[in-house]
């Protein structure tokens, strides 16, 4: 049995908490937010997890030295535009050698830093992995069947990692490619709003194939030159992350990209969604990665062009469609 807090008390983190208790692990909520630990204290629910009634032994604190001292492990699941406020406000109460896994998806716009990145760059002394996967909240909340990988240059951090959060309805896989995992589950975001623009302009089965295959290319394409491995890209983090991303309704960036299909403005899509859209904040980012490394990502640039240049989504449909004729390979 582990004492381990959840930085973050949205959905993925609730998730998670609830997995922990599940476990038999001493489970503690950190938020930042007052309304949020005092909805989740005094009624062990969460809105955006209709359905699921949490755990009485989840505690809940607003306290930054509570929340850190002691814990076996930190769970950094903010979303990914806070983690660098919350990693730094923290940082003074962990101590050296303390884990944290990170286990929000996304990358940072103004650095192009990934979320294990941020955590190390602002928590020096601490031991950091991801956790990633194909792995709604919805899902996992419900103790439904899920598959994720564990990421550190650490295995034994990893397989301490793996131990805590595995049972018969989680299971979980190490990988040392840290950098990979974390590419691919932000990458996929933005293939995703790509997906859900595909949805809403009224394509069918064929484009949505189209999208996923030609968007592991771009990840892969990415990633690969970046330093992460192949197959990292044809696993859970890579192929898995995106199928379930660009084909679920529990798709926050699936939802909104439907929405901007539909003909509204990025803000009415986030406005409708009511939840961090996550693909967003990765957009630029991947778009300059994609310059830096010199990688052709042609879905990425046509979700940039919709989402900040205001270009119509049905323009960038056929641009994709009517770029020059060459070889899949």
């Amino acid at each position: 049995m582990a004492n381990v807090t959840i930085l973050g008390g949205g959905t993925w983190g609730i998730a998670l908490a609830q997995l922990l208790d599940k476990n038999g692990h001493n489970v503690k909520v950190w938020s930042a937010l007052e309304k949020e630990i005092k909805v989740l204290s005094e009624t062990h629910t969460h809105p955006g997890l209709p359905g699921v009634v949490l755990s009485e032994k989840i505690t809940y604190t607003l306290d930054d030295k509570e929340a850190v001292t002691g814990a076996d492990l930190l769970v950094m699941a903010v979303a990914s535009a806070f983690t660098r406020r919350t990693a730094k406000r923290l940082s003074p109460y962990v101590v050296k050698g303390q884990k944290i896994v990170a286990v929000a998806k996304g990358i940072e716009e103004d650095t192009l830093m990934t979320q294990a990145d941020i955590v190390s760059d602002e928590i020096p002394q601490a031991e950091v992995a991801v956790l990633s996967g194909p792995s709604h909240a919805e899902e996992v909340s419900k103790f439904m069947p899920t598959t994720v990988v564990v990421g550190s240059e650490n295995k034994e951090t990893a397989k301490y990692i793996q131990n805590l959060f595995m049972c018969d309805v989680f299971r979980v896989y190490t990988s040392s490619d840290v950098l990979g995992i974390e590419l691919g589950s932000s990458l996929k975001n933005v293939i995703a709003l790509a997906a859900g623009i595909s949805d809403g302009l009224g394509y069918g089965d064929n484009a949505k194939a189209a999208i996923i295959t030609r968007g592991i290319a771009e990840m892969s394409r990415l990633g690969t030159a970046m330093g992460g491995k192949a197959e990292t890209f044809a696993g859970l983090t890579g192929i898995g992350d995106l199928i379930v991303t660009c084909d679920s309704m529990h798709s926050r960036n699936r939802r909104a990209g439907i929405l901007i299909g539909q003909g509204k403005t990025m803000k009415e899509a986030v406005d409708e969604v009511q939840q961090v859209v996550e693909g967003i904040y990765s957009a630029k980012a991947a778009l300059a990665l994609a310059r830096k490394y010199q990688i052709q990502m042609p879905i990425v640039e046509q979700v940039n062009e919709v989402l900040f240049e205001d270009k119509k989504a049905l323009d960038a449909f056929n641009d994709l469609m009517n770029r020059e004729r060459k070889d899949e390979v």
